[in-house]
C-alpha cells in the first residue's frame, strides 16, 4: 500500500510530464484520427446516398443512340442487376443570353433518381423539377413557367462527354426509331439534386472550372408522361454486388469491372454491328419505299399522258375520218352508176388504212392548236423520262453511298468515373486522406523523442528510490510499472481526448468546409472502434518503447550504484573551444552557455530534433498553401501562352474561325484539333509502359497540331522537358528545348506522373471517335492543371486512321483518306485581363462556339479551397505540437539543472540573471532547430507530389520566402510564450534544499 501511496504522490508531482505527455498523444491521435475520420464520414455518407438515389454503376452511350434491342441486349449480360433505359434532349433558352439543358427523363426503374430538396417530383406533362443552381441563377420559384427550344440535334447522345463524338447524323437514319421529344412550355413544380453531380452552388466555393465536364448549362428532370420517341440516349445500369461495396474503394472497382469487360467483350461489338446493320436496312428500305413511291409518281403521270394522248388522237382521227367521208361522198355525187359508188366506199376504206399516219400530220400541221397539244404531249413525255432517269440516277448513287455515309455505331462504356461531380469528389477526399496518412508519421517520432525525453529525466530523479525499493526486494518490474503506468495513463487520457477531437472536432470541421463545396444529404459523424483504438495502441507502444528504454538503462545497476548520485558528466572540450580566434572573444557567460549546449548531446539532439520537426510541419503545411495557390498563375500566365481558347463542332469550326477574326481582337492564333480521349498504361514489367507494374488510365485533352505550324506551338505554349527526380520530386529542363514532331506524342506532366509515364514509354490513347492505338512517348512537358497531349497532324493520322489504326503508315498519302477538321483555335488578344474574358463570355453566346475559355479567367478564378482549409489545420496542429515540445524540452531543462540554478543564485545572480542564462540557452537551440527545420520543411513539401496523386493535376512545391520567416517567427514566438512558463518556475527553486546533499 506504501508503494502505491508513494507512487500516486509521484505522478502528482510530475504533473507537467504527465500533462506533457498527454499532450503530444492527443495531438498525434487527432491528427491521426481526425482526417481520417472527416473523409471516412463523407465518404460513408456519399456512398449511402448514391445507393438511396440509385446512381448508376455502369453507363453506356452510342453515337447512334440505343434501341430496344440494346436495352435486352444489356439486361442479358451477367452480373447486371438492373438496366433503365433513358432518353433526353438538349434545349435552349433565354436567360441573360442564351443558355443550354438537358431535359432528362426521370427513370422508372429507380436509377440515377434525383433528390428532393423542396416542392414536389414532376408527374404531368410540361412539369419539371430543376436543380438549385438553376434557381439561384435565374431567380426562378417554385411555379414559374419556362419555354425552351430543342436544339437543332435533338438526340444527347453527347452525354459522352469524354467522346468527344459527332452525332449529328444520329437522327439522320434511326430507322424506324424516333428521337426524344420533350415539351416546351415547362412549369417548375420542385427543386432537386442531381446525384451525379454534387457541387453546392450556394456554398463559399463552387466546383472550379478545370475539373467541370458539363455539357450543358443546367439539367431539368422531367416524367415520362408527354415525352416521345423510341430512341433512347443512354442506358444506366446497376452491377449485383455493387451496393454492398463502397464506392470509393478498390473492391467496387473491381466488382464494376467485371461487367464493363464483359460488356466490351461480348455485347459490345455485336451491338455495335447490329445497330449499324439496322441504320442501313432502313436507309435501305428508305431507298426502296423512295423508288417505290417515285414508280407510282411515274405510273400515275404515264397514265394522265397516255390518256391526253388517246384523247388527243381521237380528236384527230375523226377529223381524217370526217375529211375521206366528204370526199367519198362528192366522189359518189359524181359517179354515173351504183357500181361506181361502190368502188368510190372501197377506195376511201383503202386510203384510211394506208393514208391515215399523213392524213394525221397533214392536219396536225394545219392546225396550230393541234400542233401545240402535241408539241405539250411530246414535252411531257420527255420531262418524264428524264425524270426517271433521274430519279433512278440518285437513287443508285444513294445505294452506292449508303455504307459510307453511316459511319461505324460506337459504344462508350463508362463507370462512376466519368462523372465529373463523382471524380471532383474522390480526388479531393483522396488527396485530403493521402495528407492524413503522412503527417501523424511526423507526429508519432516527436511523441517517442519527447516521451522518451521526460521519462528518462523523471527516472533519473528517482534513482536513489528506484536503488532503494530494488534493495527492499521489489522486483524491477514492480519499480518500473510506477512509470510504465504513469506514460500507460498519460497516453490513454491524451488519446481518450484526442479521439474526442479526431472523431467530433477535427470531422466537424473538414466536413463544414466540405459542405461548402458539395451537398452531402444525411452527413454524420461516426465512429470507428477499431481504428480509433489501433491509433491510441499506437501511441501507447511508442511512448511505452521509450519507456521502457529509460528504465533499463537505469535498472540494469546494482541497488548499490543506484543509491549513489550519479557521476557527473566528465569534463571535455568541445569543438568551438579549438576555434581560438572565436573561443578567446567571448565571454565566460558565453562559454558556459557553449559547453552546456554541446556538452549534453541527447539534450541537444532531442531539443533540436523536436524543434526541427515542428518547425518542418509548419513549412510543409504553408508549402502546400503556397503550391495550390500559384497553380493557377503558373498554368494559365506561364505555360499557357495563348489568352483563349476556343472549340466548336467539327460543322461550324469554319464558321467559328471567321467569326473570331472578323471581331479583330486576335494578335496570332493556331488552329488546332482538341478532342477529349483517355491516356491508358497497361501493368508490365518490362519497363516499357512507363514504371514497373504501373498501370491506370487518365482522361486527356488530345490537341492535335497541323503540320506545317508545328513550331508555333511553342509560341502558344511553353514547352519545357521535365524528368522525375528522387522523392517524388522532378526537373525541369530548358524552356523552347522541346519540339513537337511526327515521332511520338507529348504528354502532360499531370497524367505522366499520375501514371508513371515518362519518355520513351509506350502507351494507349483512344480518340474522340473511340478507336485505341498504341503511341510512344517522345518527351513529358511540364503541365500543373489538366492532361493535355500533343500530337502531330502526321502522327495522329498514323495512329488512328479510320480504316486500320495499326496498318497506317502510309494513309495519308491515299486519296481517300479524310483532312481533320481544326474545330478549335489558341489564341493571343489585345487588351486588359478583364476584356478578354469578357470577350470569351460573349464568345459563347454565338452559335458557332461551342466552348470559349479565357486563361485571364481561369488564372485567376483557380481555387482549392478544401486544401487550404486542412493546411489551416494541419498549420495550428504543428504549432500546438511546437508549443507542447518547447513546453516539455524547458521543464526537462530545468529540473536537470536544479543545483546548477541554486548555485547560481547563492553566487548572487538576480532572477532575471538566471532568466537570461537558462533561457538563452533554450533560443539557440530552438534556433539551431528551426534553421534545420527549413530546409527539412521544404524537403518534406517536395515529397508531396507522390502523396498528393490526383486527376489532371500536379503539385509543383512551392515555399515562399514569407513561408520561411512566417514558420521561423512562429516557433521562435512559441520558445518566447514557454519562457513565460519556465522563469517562474526558475524563481521558485530554494538554493538550501536544493544543493542539500543526497547523503
Amino acid at each position: 500500500m506504501a508503494f502505491v501511496k508513494d507512487m500516486l504522490r509521484m505522478w502528482a508531482h510530475s504533473w507537467k510530464r504527465f500533462i506533457s505527455i498527454a499532450m503530444i498523444t492527443l495531438l498525434g491521435v487527432a491528427v491521426l484520427t481526425g482526417i481520417y475520420a472527416g473523409c471516412r464520414d463523407a465518404f460513408r455518407s456519399t456512398d449511402r446516398f448514391f445507393d438511396a438515389q440509385g446512381l448508376h454503376d455502369v453507363q453506356v452511350l452510342s453515337t447512334a443512340g440505343l434501341s430496344n434491342g440494346d436495352i435486352a441486349a444489356l439486361r442479358k449480360v451477367n452480373g447486371v442487376a438492373k438496366v433503365q433505359a433513358e432518353r433526353s434532349q438538349e434545349v435552349t433558352f433565354d436567360l441573360d443570353g442564351r443558355k443550354s439543358a438537358t431535359m432528362q427523363e426521370i427513370g422508372t426503374n429507380g436509377i440515377d433518381q434525383p433528390y428532393l430538396q423542396e416542392g414536389r417530383m414532376p408527374k404531368k406533362a410540361g412539369e419539371i423539377a430543376v436543380t438549385r443552381k438553376f434557381i439561384r441563377d435565374s431567380g426562378k420559384r417554385i411555379g414559374s413557367r419556362l419555354t425552351v427550344t430543342p436544339e437543332s440535334a435533338s438526340s444527347d447522345t453527347s452525354d459522352a462527354d469524354n467522346s468527344g463524338t459527332d452525332n449529328s447524323g444520329t437522327n439522320e437514319a434511326s430507322g424506324t426509331d424516333e428521337a426524344p421529344s420533350f415539351p416546351t412550355k415547362l412549369t417548375i413544380v420542385g427543386v432537386v439534386l442531381d446525384p451525379r453531380n454534387l457541387s453546392n452552388p450556394d456554398g463559399y466555393s463552387a466546383m472550379t472550372s478545370f475539373r467541370s465536364t458539363a455539357t450543358t448549362d443546367y439539367t431539368f428532370f422531367a416524367p415520362s408522361d408527354g415525352v416521345t420517341g423510341t430512341l433512347y440516349t443512354s442506358a444506366t445500369l446497376l452491377v449485383k454486388g455493387a451496393a454492398a461495396e463502397s464506392t470509393f474503394d478498390e473492391s467496387y472497382e473491381n466488382t464494376v469491372k467485371q461487367v464493363t469487360d464483359r460488356i466490351d467483350g461480348t455485347v459490345k461489338t455485336d451491338r455495335q454491328n447490329a445497330r449499324r446493320q439496322e441504320l442501313l436496312d432502313a436507309g435501305n428500305k428508305k431507298i426502296v419505299d423512295a423508288r417505290a413511291e417515285a414508280d407510282k409518281k411515274f405510273a400515275d403521270a404515264q397514265s394522265q399522258i397516255d390518256a391526253n394522248r388517246q384523247q388527243f388522237n381521237q380528236q384527230v382521227d375523226q377529223i381524217v375520218s370526217m375529211q375521206a367521208g366528204a370526199a367519198a361522198a362528192g366522189a359518189a355525187a359524181n359517179g354515173a352508176n351504183a357500181g361506181a359508188a361502190a368502188a368510190a366506199g372501197a377506195t376511201t376504206l383503202q386510203l384510211d388504212e394506208t393514208t391515215r399516219e399523213t392524213m394525221r400530220e397533214t392536219i396536225i400541221a394545219a392546225s396550230p392548236e393541234l400542233t401545240q397539244a402535241k408539241q405539250q404531249l411530246d414535252q411531257a413525255q420527255s420531262q418524264l423520262n428524264e425524270q426517271k432517269a433521274s430519279t433512278e440516277h440518285t437513287l443508285k448513287t444513294k445505294e452506292n453511298e449508303l455504307k459510307t455515309s453511316i459511319p461505324q455505331v460506337r459504344w462508350y462504356v463508362q463507370d462512376r468515373q466519368s462523372l465529373g461531380g463523382f471524380s471532383a469528389l474522390k480526388s479531393d477526399l483522396d488527396s485530403i486522406q493521402s495528407l492524413g496518412n503522412a503527417f501523424p508519421i511526423v507526429f508519432l517520432l516527436v511523441a517517442v523523442m519527447m516521451s522518451l525525453t521526460a521519462m528518462a529525466r523523471m527516472v533519473e530523479e528517482d534513482r536513489s528510490l528506484i536503488g532503494t525499493y530494488v534493495g527492499l526486494g521489489y522486483g524491477r518490474l514492480a519499480v518500473a510499472s510506477r512509470y510504465l503506468l504513469f506514460a500507460l495513463l498519460a497516453c490513454l487520457i491524451g488519446g481518450g481526448l484526442g479521439l474526442i477531437a479526431g472523431f467530433l472536432g477535427i470531422p466537424a470541421f473538414l466536413l463544414v468546409v466540405l459542405q461548402g463545396m458539395y451537398v452531402m444529404p444525411g452527413l454524420r459523424l461516426e465512429y470507428d472502434w477499431l481504428y480509433g483504438s489501433l491509433g491510441i495502441a499506437l501511441f501507447v507502444v511508442g511512448v511505452l518503447a521509450a519507456t521502457i528504454y529509460a528504465c533499463v538503462q537505469e535498472m540494469r545497476q546494482t541497488p548499490a550504484a543506484l543509491l549513489r548520485p550519479k557521476a557527473p558528466r566528465a569534463g571535455s572540450r568541445i569543438l568551438l573551444e579549438r576555434i581560438r580566434p572565436v573561443w578567446n572573444r567571448m565571454g565566460f557567460l558565453g562559454k558556459v552557455t557553449a559547453r552546456n549546449i554541446f556538452r549534453f548531446k541527447s539534450r541537444l539532439i532531442m531539443t533540436v530534433g523536436g524543434v526541427a520537426g515542428c518547425t518542418a510541419l509548419i513549412v510543409c503545411g504553408l508549402a502546400i498553401n503556397d503550391t495550390v495557390a500559384d497553380l493557377g498563375i503558373k498554368q494559365y500566365r506561364d505555360i499557357y501562352q495563348y489568352d483563349l481558347m476556343v472549340v466548336s463542332d467539327d460543322s461550324d469550326a469554319s464558321a467559328m474561325r471567321t467569326k473570331v477574326a472578323s471581331d479583330g481582337r486576335v494578335t496570332s492564333s493556331l488552329d488546332v484539333r482538341i478532342e477529349s480521349g483517355d491516356l491508358t498504361v497497361a501493368g508490365s514489367g518490362d519497363g516499357d509502359s512507363g514504371k514497373a507494374g504501373s498501370s491506370g488510365s487518365e482522361s486527356i485533352q488530345l490537341v492535335a497540331v497541323p503540320e506545317k505550324h508545328l513550331s508555333d506551338l511553342g509560341e502558344m505554349v511553353t514547352l519545357q522537358p521535365v524528368s522525375s527526380g528522387i522523392l517524388g520530386t522532378s526537373g525541369v529542363g530548358k524552356t523552347g528545348s522541346l519540339k513537337l514532331d511526327d515521332d511520338g506524342v507529348i504528354v502532360a506532366q499531370s497524367a505522366a506522373s499520375a501514371l508513371g509515364v515518362k519518355a520513351g514509354s509506350k502507351v494507349r490513347l483512344t480518340n474522340g471517335d473511340g478507336v485505341q492505338a498504341t503511341a510512344k512517348v517522345s518527351a513529358v512537358n511540364r503541365n500543373l492543371i489538366g492532361s493535355d497531349v500533343y500530337v502531330s497532324e502526321t502522327y495522329y493520322a498514323k495512329l488512328f486512321d479510320s480504316k486500320d489504326a495499326k496498318n497506317t503508315k502510309n494513309s495519308k498519302s491515299s486519296e481517300d483518306s479524310e483532312a481533320l477538321t481544326w474545330n478549335a483555335m489558341l489564341a493571343k488578344l489585345s487588351g486588359s485581363d478583364t476584356s478578354q474574358t469578357d470577350y470569351a463570355e460573349s464568345l459563347e453566346e454565338d452559335s458557332s462556339v461551342m466552348k470559349a475559355v479565357s486563361c485571364a479567367h481561369m488564372a485567376d478564378s483557380f481555387k482549392f479551397d478544401l486544401m487550404g482549409a486542412v493546411v489551416a489545420l494541419i498549420v495550428a496542429l504543428a504549432g500546438g505540437l511546437a508549443l507542447v515540445v518547447l513546453f516539455t524540452l524547458a521543464n526537462t531543462n530545468v529540473s536537470e539543472r536544479v543545483r546548477e540554478m541554486a548555485t547560481l543564485k547563492v553566487l548572487g545572480f538576480f532572477d532575471r540573471e538566471v532568466h537570461h542564462y537558462v533561457n538563452r540557452e533554450m533560443m539557440i537551440l530552438t534556433v539551431m532547430g528551426v534553421i534545420l527545420g527549413l530546409p527539412l520543411g521544404r524537403l518534406v513539401g517536395g515529397m508531396l507530389t507522390m502523396a498528393l496523386n490526383m486527376p489532371s493535376l500536379y503539385f509543383e512545391v512551392e515555399v515562399k520566402p514569407l513561408s520561411y520567416v512566417i514558420a521561423a517567427v512562429a516557433t521562435m514566438a512559441f520558445a518566447l510564450l514557454v519562457q513565460l512558463f519556465v522563469n517562474p518556475v526558475l524563481d521558485r527553486i530554494d538554493p538550501i534544499s536544493s544543493l542539500k546533499s543526497v547523503e
